[in-house]
């Protein structure tokens, strides 16, 4: 399927049909005609083998309690081993209603109140907010910003576990929104800091599926032949993957027996939540069919990246579009340019265009925004022109 197929099959208008992303504006940034240009959301019909699956689904007529099948466990283990060489038991899986529920029962299970959780700044705000809610300690670790790229500062992290003798790290990778692809020689690092400091790590991978320009997605689980796993609980959904966030589906991975007896004992008092059988449905059948849709999505995301960043280089010399190894949602730091107080005053009152800012996903990165590519190429040019042209 060629790109422009797959806009001419999938584009869909979202306004009007009670999206958060286009009819929640007024909510969530006190104006209604701005252009959406935030949250990880698209303007894509899901792929049709997906559609197809509810559909038949739908007809049955019957919405009862349900079990994930034998055929759900093995489009799942089929899809990890297919696009990522990564092996999975069915007897690992757990499950919740999304990523972010899912941080919060390892949170919930894991630590007490009081007890110190990493995580690495600029990151999915989510991850502030699930320490924060839930009365853990959050500590923030900078990642370091170097020609238009983040890295790890190994030092910094286990300067930091020491000293606020953190019991759990909340890793994101791919990483939201600095967009990298961490290596496994990172990831490695990373983690043996964790082991040297019996540190727990929860590592969000839900953003598995998007990689670009030859960067190869390495899971946790895997990273020295699993070496870690001992320590280490992965969260990944379908549901960026095939843009099915709200049929609230998402898999626990805890591959050690030890960690998943714990889970399996506290958990009973925290999530009595049955499965979604939609959302059981849905993410079986993005895993059995749906991968030509996910390869020409991938073209237009990364075809709008490419867009954004010629042109903000052509006309805003000094801004730094970050890389954008993996997600589809690259940052944009515009601090050479508009003054980092005003950002919402430009964004917003001039631009006319709604984004996330840099200070949502960590205190240190006013005047960065964050801008959505799963989108309708038009929007994104439109963008870009409010920007550089106001």
């Amino acid at each position: 399927m060629t790109k422009q197929e797959f806009l001419n099959r999938y584009l869909v208008e979202r306004k009007g049909t009670d999206s958060l992303k286009w009819d929640a504006l007024d909510e969530r940034f006190g104006q209604d005609d701005l252009l959406a240009m935030w949250v990880a959301d698209m303007e894509f019909k899901t792929c049709d083998s997906i559609t197809e699956a509810l559909k038949r689904r739908v007809e049955h007529g019957v919405y009862g309690y349900s079990r994930a099948s034998d055929a759900y466990y093995q489009a799942y283990a089929d899809w990890m081993e297919r696009r990522h060489h990564c092996e999975t038991d069915r007897s690992w899986i757990r499950f919740a209603s999304g990523c972010v529920a899912a941080i919060t029962y390892v949170i919930q299970v894991f630590t007490q109140p009081g007890d110190s959780c990493l995580i690495l700044t600029p990151v999915y705000y989510p991850f502030h907010n699930a320490v924060k809610d839930n009365g853990r300690r959050l500590v923030c670790v900078d990642l370091d910003a170097k020609d238009g790229r983040f890295t790890m500062n190994y030092e910094a992290i286990e300067k930091a576990i020491v000293e606020n003798h953190v019991k759990l790290f909340l890793l994101c990778s791919p990483h939201n929104p600095a967009g990298r692809v961490w290596s496994e020689e990172e990831l490695d690092q990373v983690l043996a800091v964790c082991c040297r400091h019996d540190v727990l790590v929860c590592s969000d991978e839900i953003h598995q599926d998007f990689t670009f320009d030859g960067n190869n997605f390495v899971p946790a689980l895997m990273v020295g032949g699993g070496k870690y796993r001992d320590r280490l609980i992965t969260v990944n959904s379908a549901s960026k993957t095939f843009n099915l966030a709200s049929l609230l589906h998402a898999q626990l991975i805890i591959s050690d027996e030890r960690l998943r007896a714990t889970y399996d004992r506290e958990i009973r008092g925290r999530n009595q939540t049955e499965l979604s059988i939609m959302g059981l449905t849905a993410a079986q059948a993005g895993y059995e069919g749906g991968e030509e849709w996910l390869e020409a999505l991938k073209e237009v995301i990364w075809d709008n990246y490419q867009y954004l960043k010629t042109e903000l280089g052509r006309k805003l010399p000094k801004a730094v579009v970050y890389s954008m190894e993996g997600t589809y949602l690259p940052l944009v730091d515009l601090r050479a340019y508009v003054d980092s107080g005003g950002m919402k005053s430009f964004i917003q009152g001039k631009c006319r265009l709604a984004v996330d800012y840099g200070e949502w996903f960590g205190k240190n990165f006013r005047g960065f925004v964050r801008l959505n590519m799963a989108t309708d190429p038009s929007l994104v040019r439109e963008a870009v022109g409010r920007i550089t042209l106001v």
